[in-house]
């Protein structure tokens, strides 16, 4: 993938030059008929798009930022004719009269520009396509989609996802900024990925018997529970018998690796019996145990995530002499959240120097979906 580079730079017009004359349309849009101006604004940015006769052609976040950087004078009224000055102010009013959300889009349209950066609209679902600084279409090609957002408005997965879609098979990396309510600016590059892991695969054959103790279950027999903690890394030991939580019990007695008794008078529990009765502690079970059974395919060793806020740490090799590279939050494939707590996942995982991935399990079935965001300077 390739990384974001930094830009900097500012349009704003140098002081004493003469700015061109557009004359404003009704959807916010201009137009510079003078030929001479309209390609001396072209070549410098690559703004609007130079139309039969020479003439350029405006959209109106084009038309709005030029006005705000001085390098065009707006007027309103027919063509030809002379026209009425229109200020910043007025355009943006009115765009915002047209579209609530263009204010939005606006700031983010903006702080790209300011960096240097080269921003074309589209094409869908991207709202923009970003250029290196210095880069002009058709010769550049774009290597990043950006969206804008206000962190009011619902993060959601799905949509997410499904805009990642096209991203993917333009070949594109995708950058959502985030306007606060300071206007201030974060920009998050998303990405799917399928996380992989270097450890064995399971003993084949291997049996254990644990005891059910509540929320947990616990083997006693010093052999087996060292199998299972050393070789494939289950569980916790206290003392010399391991602990296992209700979904790596469950997932073991799915793989026939584990039976289970009773703690109240030590009678067998079938898988079944056992299933109900983890049900009713951990109402989600079902939710995270596909996630965990494709973790655990990938090579990879998951634990649990509650100190992190996750509900998996998920390890490439042995726990015991490494870190987890991956937070891992189980959510439903429609899942949307206020995105000041996604904002706050992101910056935990970031902090610890871990990948933070959202897994869903697809309705039609399928392995996992997982979704990576982290934050990016622009």
């Amino acid at each position: 993938m390739p990384a974001v580079p930094k830009a900097v730079g500012s349009d704003r017009a140098e002081p004493g030059s003469s700015a061109p004359t557009s004359r404003l349309r009704p959807d916010g849009s201009s137009v510079v008929a003078d030929p001479t101006a309209a390609s001396a604004l072209h070549g410098r940015g690559s703004y609007g798009n130079i139309v039969e006769g020479g003439a350029l052609e405006l959209d109106p976040l084009e038309t709005t930022y030029l006005c705000e950087m001085e390098r065009l004078r707006v007027q309103t009224g027919p063509s030809p004719g002379p026209g009425e000055p229109c200020s910043f102010r007025t355009l943006l009013s009115e765009a915002h009269g047209r579209d609530t959300a263009f204010e939005i889009r606006y700031l983010v349209y903006r702080d790209l520009r300011q960096r240097g950066y080269v921003v074309l609209r589209g094409p869908p679902p991207a709202e923009f396509s970003l250029l290196p600084r210095g880069g002009t279409p058709p010769k550049t090609p774009s290597r990043w989609w950006v969206e804008s957002r206000s962190e009011r408005v619902p993060f959601s997965l799905a949509e997410l996802s499904e805009h990642l879609q096209g991203v993917r098979a333009a070949r594109r990396t995708l950058l959502v900024g985030i306007i606060d309510e300071e206007s201030d600016l974060t920009y998050y590059r998303v990405r799917d990925v399928v996380p992989h892991g270097e450890c064995p695969p399971p003993v084949a054959g291997s049996r254990s018997e644990g005891l059910v103790l509540g929320d947990r279950v616990s083997i006693f027999d010093p052999a087996e529970a060292s199998a299972l903690d050393q070789a494939e890394h289950y569980g916790s030991r206290i003392g010399t018998r391991l602990e296992l939580s209700l979904l790596e019990a469950l997932y073991l007695v799915g793989e026939d690796r584990l039976t289970l008794r009773a703690a109240e008078g030590g009678g067998p529990l079938t898988a079944s019996e056992f299933e109900q009765k983890a049900r009713r502690t951990e109402p989600d079970l079902p939710t995270r145990l596909p996630v965990y059974r494709h973790l655990r395919a990938q090579g990879l060793v998951p634990k649990t995530g509650f100190k992190y806020g996750a509900h998996f740490r998920a390890y490439e090799r042995d726990p015991g002499s490494t870190h987890a590279r991956y937070l891992v939050h189980v959510v439903p494939p429609n899942w949307e959240t206020p995105w000041p707590e996604v904002a706050r996942a992101i910056r935990l995982a970031q902090g610890v120097k871990k990948q933070l991935l959202f897994a869903s399990v697809p309705t039609e079935g399928g392995p996992p979906h997982y979704l990576h965001l982290e934050r990016t300077r622009p």
